[in-house]
């Protein structure tokens, strides 16, 4: 079956973004980029909410843009054809490899889960993020930490009601000072 992830870049404080939306404190490095690269390697399709996929449209395009160098060309290679859902209720149609969501995100999910495709189901936004969580979707929480307090803004991980408890899989320090978490959901059988 195929896993759901949750995978974003968030500040030592618990931030996607800070209190006044910006999030240029995530712009990667060399090192760092690579990373995402091969992580966007192992995605079967991408799940986003709709100020996420706004945020990414550049990227459908992005290949013609002449000042781009090879990393950032071979993200584009990879992010242009990857299937994507979003989910929105004010857009009333998406462009590229995108569809809008026809259920919920539990049926989407199930959905997906259940066609014979390969790859990760990537989760990209807190807010989706939280609606799969507190429907306990999410196999695991992948969280790339920046060197930087915020002080506010939209958390990475949503307040909660329950208890997770998580296993350790892997850890890597770049470099930079940004450090990867990726933890597995302990699912009791």
């Amino acid at each position: 079956m195929r896993s759901v992830t949750y995978s974003m870049g968030v500040s030592l404080d618990g931030y996607i973004v800070g209190p006044d939306g910006d999030f240029d404190w995530t712009a990667p490095d060399e090192e760092v980029f690579r990373f995402w690269i091969d992580e966007i390697r192992e995605v079967g399709v991408h799940l986003l909410g709709r100020r996420l996929y706004e945020t990414m449209l550049y990227w459908e395009t992005a290949d013609q843009d002449p000042s781009l160098d090879d990393s950032m060309l071979e993200w584009a290679a990879l992010w242009k054809p990857l299937p994507k859902v979003v989910f929105s209720t004010t857009l009333s149609s998406v462009q590229g490899h995108a569809r809008l969501a026809s259920g919920s995100l539990a049926e989407e999910i199930e959905r997906l889960r259940a066609e014979p495709e390969e790859g990760d189901i990537a989760i990209g936004g807190a807010t989706l993020a939280a609606e799969a969580a507190a429907s306990d979707l999410i196999d695991e929480y992948r969280a790339v930490v920046h060197p930087v307090l915020v002080g506010g803004g939209i958390p990475f991980f949503p307040r909660r009601e329950r208890r997770v408890d998580l296993e350790l899989v892997e850890t890597r320090t770049f470099s930079s000072q940004v450090v990867y978490l990726r933890y597995r959901v302990a699912r009791r059988l």
